[in-house]
């Protein structure tokens, strides 16, 4: 069951899954239909793009993380938290910014099997550098935070279905549960260019 408080109007949403489980898709949608006034954190863009680190316990980007959610939700914006943030490494993190956050909370954990990942991730621009081998070491199955946090989604979730119960359940679908800084971009919806983008 997620926890949900309601004594701030910012929501804090969690997108956790393995590797080609769908996080970036769903978190990209999400925000294609909610507009300014969300932000999306991606874990493999601190990490990788921001730091160029590597996944190590008390790594640098679990910090720049949490700052980067804190201060978003301190200025008013919605969060959406993507990344695999495996409960090794950032599950205390994780724990705190859940524990800190005086809104509305959901976690979602995208349950999608090994040989289903292995086919979405050859449809991905990395998928001729990064091996079989190398996305089975990173394989956790249901490595989901404890206390109950989480739901999960299966794979037979599309693309439309998964962003659809997002919004619905974080309650981001209505247009009352703005921000104060929000405000519809029009760009082309993500969720309509197909379900090839339903790969990271």
């Amino acid at each position: 069951m997620t926890p949900v408080t309601t004594s701030s109007p910012t929501r804090l949403v969690m997108l956790r899954g393995n590797s080609a489980s769908g996080k970036s898709s769903v978190a990209a949608g999400v925000r294609e239909r909610y507009g300014r006034g969300l932000a999306v954190v991606g874990q493999d863009n601190l990490r990788r793009v921001v730091l160029r680190e590597h996944d190590i316990p008390g790594g640098a980007n679990i910090g720049l993380i949490e700052l980067t959610v804190r201060h978003a939700l301190e200025h008013g914006f919605h969060v959406v938290l993507e990344g695999i943030l495996s409960v090794a490494h950032y599950g205390d993190m994780l724990a705190a910014l859940l524990a800190d956050h005086p809104g509305r909370t959901h976690c979602f954990y995208l349950d999608v099997p090994f040989e289903e990942t292995l086919t979405r991730h050859a449809t991905k621009p990395i998928a001729d550098k990064v091996g079989e081998t190398q996305l089975r070491s990173w394989y956790r199955p249901l490595d989901l935070l404890p206390g109950g946090a989480e739901t999960v989604i299966p794979a037979g979730s599309s693309l439309v279905e998964t962003i659809d119960r997002v919004m619905s359940e974080s309650g981001l679908a209505g247009p009352a549960e703005r921000a104060e800084t929000g405000g519809q971009d029009e760009r082309p919806g993500l969720a309509e260019q197909g379900e090839a983008r339903f790969s990271r």
